[in-house]
Parts: structure tokens; C-alpha cells; sequence
């Protein structure tokens, strides 16, 4: 029986130990930020914060104790991009040799503008340990993996054999993983679709239709496909779950917090107002825009819908400023 722990007690950690419990074989932990998080989670019997209506079922358990990861075999890290580091250096001391690392957390690091997994092999590395870590990204709405609605995602690990064992330990009647040797185009993938997700957004608050978003979908995978091959990604791997299938959730679902943003911008309310209002929930599109927009100028990649992305989110531009000017760019071959 495999034991697995989940760092990460927000929506989608959530529904990963959901998941993960409905296939069954596990001693499976949810680890949350804090003590008393994990004990309202216990005491409320679910977790009523992020992910309401849905029961933890019984032999989950629930800690904030970060010695918690020392007995896991897979550690599946969920801890938003932005908490990312801090988390790190509390849980690394109870990390060993042995384990697995898989990251379901999509975004980039401000300011170093790393990947999740770079991030925790460059906290890792500060005590020492080298561990495989492996990327797990696809179009999956936390809330209805939670529902066990049939989803697929991609997993990847340099190693083809260690992403097989995930492939095998996490796929189910409900969630089906597909293998990549690509961590690079895997992640940057689930990470930059959440910043065409805020456009898109912005697009439907502003009014605009469906051609429209037809275009912006089409031309966002452009930059995120430029980008991830100029680091070191796959083409083909953009034109996958993990790239053109997130990329359509995320743009569309109502469930997209990232969209949800982008849209309450297109009808003119602030950043810090919206923010405000997600009751402590995340949308990584956020703080990836920055991040994405330096990673692109130290590869000297155009990226033109993520620079007005940027600056509608960081200098209150105009929604409608930006899709003219998008719209009015010097004339360009497709490809």
C-alpha cells in the first residue's frame, strides 16, 4: 500500500486526496499550512473553506505537522506558487532520499521566474537532497475531479519509468494520466494558459464573442508554444492536455478562477476589490503574468496578449486600450 501525502489543503489538494482515496490503495495524508486549518478540516468533517460539500473520508488523515511527509513514499505538492518556498523550507528537514515528487501546483515563480519543480529542487538542493520531481498539469477543474468526473491529464518525470509508476499508482475510472518526458512544455503549459485565461476573461467582460475568443485562445497558444520551446519544451507537447487542453478549460469554464478575474476586470472593477472577493482562493494567473513576461524577455520571446495582460493587471489599463492595440499590431505571417 502506498502512502501518499498531498501538501496542500486548498481546492485542488482537496480533490487529489479525494481522488487519489476513490481508487483506493493508499494510506493517503492531506497536509494543510497550519494546525488549525487542518483541525477546522477535521472538525467540519470536509473542507469547508475551499472545497464545501464534499466529506473527507474516513482514514484521510489531516495534519498541519510537516513531519508528516518523512513516512511518504509520493509527496504531491499543491502549495501555490507564491507559498511555494516558505512551505519548502519547513517541510524539507522531514524530505529523505527514496521519495517521489510530483508537482500539480501551475505557475511560475515571481522574480526568478522558475518552474514549480525548479523551485523545489533549488530548496532541496540547499540541505543536500536530490529527488526525482515530476510535473502533473492537465485541463482539471478541482471541483469536478472532486465529483470523479471522467478527467485526463499528463504526468511527466525525466525519468519515463518513474512517470509510469505514477501513471499506474494514480489512474482510475476517473482520472487518466498519460506519460511525457517533457516537464518543461508540461509545466509552462498549465502555468501560461492561466494568464490567456485572465484575456479571455477580460475579453467576455468587455462584451466581445465568440470570434474573439476563438482568436485569443488560438493566438495564446502561440506565445505559450514559443516561450516553452525557446526553454527547452516540446511543440508537440503545447498541442496536448496539458497545453491546448488546459488552455480551452481554463478560457471557458465558468469554473476558471483565472477567467472569473479577467471578466470582473472586463466590466471595470479593480484588481485588489476582485482579489479580495475569492475568499483566499488563488488564481495563479496573476502573479505567472509577471513572471511569464520575464521569463519571455531573457529568451527574447514576443509575447504581446501577456504584455497587455500585464499592463491591465499592474498599471489599470483599459481593457478595451489593449484589445485595440492587440488588434492594430503590424501585420504578421502566422506562423
Amino acid at each position: 500500500m502506498s502512502r501518499i501525502v498531498v501538501l496542500g489543503s486548498g481546492a485542488w489538494g482537496t480533490a487529489i486526496v479525494l481522488a487519489l482515496h476513490r481508487r483506493g490503495g493508499y494510506q493517503i495524508t492531506l497536509w494543510a499550512h497550519s494546525p488549525e486549518f487542518a483541525q477546522e478540516i477535521v472538525t467540519a468533517g470536509e473542507n469547508t473553506l475551499f472545497l464545501p460539500g464534499f466529506p473527507i473520508p474516513p482514514g484521510v488523515a489531516v495534519t498541519g505537522d510537516c513531519a508528516a511527509v518523512h513516512d511518504a513514499e509520493i509527496v504531491v505538492s499543491v502549495v501555490p506558487s507564491e507559498f511555494l518556498r516558505p512551505a519548502l523550507g519547513r517541510l524539507r528537514p522531514h524530505l529523505h532520499s527514496g521519495q517521489i515528487v510530483v508537482s500539480a501546483t501551475k505557475g511560475v515563480e515571481d522574480r526568478t521566474f522558475l518552474r514549480m519543480t525548479e523551485v523545489i529542487a533549488s530548496s532541496l538542493a540547499e540541505t543536500g537532497l536530490t529527488l526525482p520531481i515530476g510535473a502533473f498539469s492537465g485541463p482539471s477543474f478541482a471541483l469536478e475531479v472532486a465529483q470523479g468526473q471522467p478527467t485526463a491529464v499528463t504526468v511527466a518525470f525525466d525519468d519515463p519509468d518513474i512517470a509510469a509508476r505514477i501513471q499506474q499508482e494514480f489512474s482510475s475510472e476517473s482520472l487518466r494520466l498519460y506519460t511525457s518526458t517533457d516537464v518543461i512544455g508540461v509545466e509552462l503549459g498549465g502555468a501560461l494558459k492561466n494568464v490567456i485565461a485572465i484575456a479571455a476573461g477580460v475579453a467576455a467582460g468587455v462584451g466581445l464573442g465568440f470570434n474573439s475568443a476563438a482568436a485569443l485562445m488560438t493566438r495564446g497558444i502561440a506565445e505559450i508554444t514559443r516561450l516553452a520551446v525557446a526553454c527547452g519544451g516540446r511543440r508537440e507537447t503545447l498541442a496536448g492536455l496539458s497545453g491546448v487542453g488546459d488552455l480551452i478549460l481554463t478560457c471557458t469554464g465558468s469554473l476558471s478562477r483565472n477567467r472569473t478575474v479577467g471578466h470582473e476586470l472586463g466590466i471595470g472593477r479593480k484588481l485588489p476589490e476582485i482579489l479580495a472577493g475569492l475568499g483566499g482562493k488563488v488564481a495563479e494567473g496573476v502573479l505567472t503574468t509577471r513572471a511569464a513576461l520575464g521569463l519571455a524577455r531573457k529568451h527574447s520571446i514576443e509575447m504581446p496578449i501577456t504584455e497587455q495582460m500585464e499592463m491591465i493587471l499592474d498599471e489599470g489599463k483599459d481593457p478595451r486600450e489593449a484589445i485595440k492595440e492587440l488588434m492594430l499590431r503590424p501585420g504578421k505571417d502566422e506562423h
